[in-house]
């Protein structure tokens, strides 16, 4: 039993060591190539590429990077290799077989790896190859795309190899382009026919680039010059559809953007009756809510919003129940004078913000999540923050209807703004009413306020810039009525962004204003006017 026992030990450190050692020749293969890239001889510094071709490692691509940009360098007093980085203080140095990083170092503490030319085409080869190895789709098609931009016979070849084993239709499909941009120079007049008929599909910008090389390039045949033509005119053509799809996703965007600003006032200007000139600013106070929140979370910006969000509800619905309750509850049924009393208000929170925070504007941050585009095959991106915006006012404005429809509050809401005394003699509280209705109003405004600091810039006067769209979204939708308000926030949104490109955008939204203004001359109650009591007062 003990011999089977110390049998059975020594069998499973045999197994343990067996399973080990790749990686460690690994390891070993890799040290032992990384010293050789610091070789005298430039003959050996090709022998150390080609023993990493061989290596299978996730940290050679990035060494060999490193290298062919030139910022692979030897430091002096432990011959470590790093990739020196220059920075705004200096020079910064970080190993390349680890993190580990140091700043503000002395250049002459290091020895530039030197590389020839026939070390370049050989690092590129060699990069180009492991990439199109790579495990990972996006690694692969990366590295079709960075070849494309100058591909030459030697990385044909390697495409052609990678496409006849290639699983993902993606990089089959870029693998294609690539290759129809070195067969239109080919001497058969089919593949040349065929690689116009492939670029014409593509609107990668080298497809173009190379269609109009054969253009301009005077040895090329009357036939060749037609199908370059012929592709280019079919480019054009998509091309004009991703602009006109990217400028509708902008204007949807701005139509977010002002659904947002205008849904607030639509309750205080379109169920109350108040011309609430401080509304942009309530928004001002939801957008350096944002701001306070991520100084007071520095570590958590990915989470910053879900805490800024109630935050700016909170404070700005505070500030808006304190404004009912000290101002307009006295000015109910005047509405100029509302107007002149909120008016002054937005200066004292402008002033109140300068003094408290600072005059200058300060800097909101994006999370990691909002950052960056959705690709959408090879010419139209959908940036995330404006593309989570969009979801985010559809959300609220959601909400907002269920609060109005299927709430007691919104119960309340509906009757007092629509017969003030028949809800006093149900028992309905109006003055509580009014201070909810003006607190939810500028509590939205708020929340507005933090889509807006992920957008522009945050200061004291950014509300000024949404007052006057926001009335004009109400009034265009029909007055207290937030289907309205979203039909009239996308509308106008679009049309501005459709009418930029020729008009400009101060123009553009001249022209808009204009043809509200005509608007409101033909059908004074907006788009969805009110219906019943509610449209006599």
């Amino acid at each position: 039993m003990r011999n089977s026992k110390g049998q059975t030990g020594l069998l499973r450190w045999l197994t343990v060591i067996l399973l080990l050692s790749p990686l460690s020749l690994s390891a070993a293969d890799f040290s032992t190539a990384l010293r050789g890239l610091d070789a005298d001889d430039f003959n050996a510094k090709g022998a150390a590429i080609d023993q990493f071709a061989a290596i299978d490692d996730e940290r050679v691509v990035p060494v060999l990077k490193v290298m062919l940009d030139g910022r692979l360098y030897r430091r002096k007093h432990d011959a470590v290799l790093v990739e020196l980085l220059a920075t705004e203080e200096g020079y910064a140095a970080r190993e390349v077989t680890g993190a580990e990083r140091s700043e503000d170092v002395n250049k002459r503490d290091f020895k530039k790896v030197s590389v020839n030319n026939a070390l370049r085409i050989q690092l590129r080869s060699t990069i180009a190859q492991l990439s199109l190895n790579n495990r990972l789709s996006e690694v692969r098609l990366s590295a079709v795309e960075e070849m494309m931009k100058g591909l030459d016979s030697d990385g044909a070849a390697l495409l052609r190899e990678r496409w006849a084993v290639e699983k993902s239709r993606q990089v089959r499909e870029t693998i294609e382009v690539a290759l129809a941009l070195v067969d239109i120079q080919a001497d058969d007049a089919k593949s040349r026919t065929e690689a116009f008929e492939l670029l014409s599909t593509s609107l990668y910008p080298e497809a173009r680039a190379a269609l109009l090389g054969v253009l301009e390039n005077e040895a090329s045949s009357a036939s060749d010059k037609k199908a370059a033509q012929s592709a280019l005119g079919k480019i054009e053509k998509r091309l004009a559809l991703v602009e006109t799809a990217e400028t509708i996703f902008f204007g949807l965007s701005l139509g977010s953007v002002l659904l947002l600003s205008a849904i607030g006032l639509a309750i205080t200007f379109g169920v109350m009756g108040v011309i609430n000139m401080a509304h942009g600013e309530l928004m001002m106070l939801g957008a350096y809510t944002t701001y306070l929140v991520q100084l007071a979370m520095p570590n958590a910006i990915d989470y910053s919003l879900w805490v800024a969000v109630p935050a700016a509800f909170i404070v700005a619905g505070l500030f808006g129940i304190a404004i009912e309750r000290g101002v307009i509850r006295h000015l109910y049924g005047r509405p100029l004078e509302t107007l002149l009393a909120t008016f002054g208000i937005s200066l004292i929170l402008q002033q109140l913000v300068r003094t408290t925070i600072s005059a200058q504007n300060v800097a909101v941050s994006n999370p990691g999540w909002m950052s960056g585009s959705l690709e959408i095959g090879q010419a139209f991106s959908l940036t995330f923050n404006r593309l989570y915006i969009l979801l985010f006012a559809l959300m609220v404005f959601v909400g907002l209807l269920l609060i109005l429809k299927k709430t007691a509050l919104g119960l309340h809401v509906r009757a007092v703004s629509q017969n003030r005394a028949m809800a006093r003699a149900m028992g309905i509280r109006s003055d509580w009413a009014d201070a909810m209705t003006f607190g939810l109003g500028s509590g939205i405004a708020g929340i507005a306020g933090v889509a807006l600091s992920q957008l522009t810039n945050v200061g004291p006067n950014m509300g000024q810039a949404y007052i006057i769209d926001s009335f004009m979204v109400v009034v265009f939708g029909g007055v207290g009525n937030l289907w309205g308000t979203l039909v009239g926030a996308f509308s106008l949104g679009v049309a501005n962004k459709l009418i930029e490109p020729t008009a400009g955008a101060v123009l553009a939204k001249i022209l808009v204003l204009v043809f509200i203004i005509l608007f409101i001359q033909k059908r004074p109650r907006g788009l969805f006017p009110q219906k019943g009591r509610a449209a006599e007062h």
